[in-house]
């Protein structure tokens, strides 16, 4: 079984174009959707509206910065404390090129810090990279499932 992608973004452009983009890297992963960061909380801990989800963890988790309700930061912050899931790899993903909040989330433990570019193409190939990366070619921790790619 492939572990899903877990992408946590508000916007709904943005949301659409980072789906599309997934879809054209041809990942068999399941990409779930969560609109904030107490959602994304929610679901990886598997209380609230996940409490019935196959546990486990995701391939890795495409963190929006700027949420509602729990900003992308306290999302990290949590996720690097908690025993079970701080191996997980978090990209943020986020408009921000603040250098205070690249440098808050490296400190906090994200593997990545990737700023959404503006125009649809490279919008579209960065994210299709990260997927392929992350999902397909990135050296799992022990005990986790590597996705393979579809043909």
């Amino acid at each position: 079984m492939l572990k899903p992608i877990l992408l946590v973004e508000d916007n709904p452009n943005d949301l659409e174009l980072t789906l599309i983009a997934l879809e054209k890297s041809h990942l068999a992963n399941e990409v779930v959707v969560v609109r904030d960061g107490a959602e994304a909380l929610e679901y990886l801990e598997c209380r609230g509206a996940f409490i019935g989800r196959v546990s486990g963890n995701p391939a890795v988790i495409l963190l929006d910065l700027k949420l509602p309700k729990v900003d992308g930061l306290e999302v990290l912050r949590h996720i690097r404390q908690s025993e079970t899931l701080k191996s997980t790899p978090v990209v943020m993903l986020t408009s921000s090129r603040e250098e205070q909040d690249v440098v808050r989330s490296y400190a906090l433990g994200v593997n990545a810090y990737v700023v959404k570019p503006v125009e649809f193409k490279e919008f579209v190939r960065a994210i299709a990279d990260l997927g392929v990366f992350w999902a397909v070619l990135n050296e799992p921790p022990p005990g986790s499932v590597r996705a393979m790619r579809r043909t």
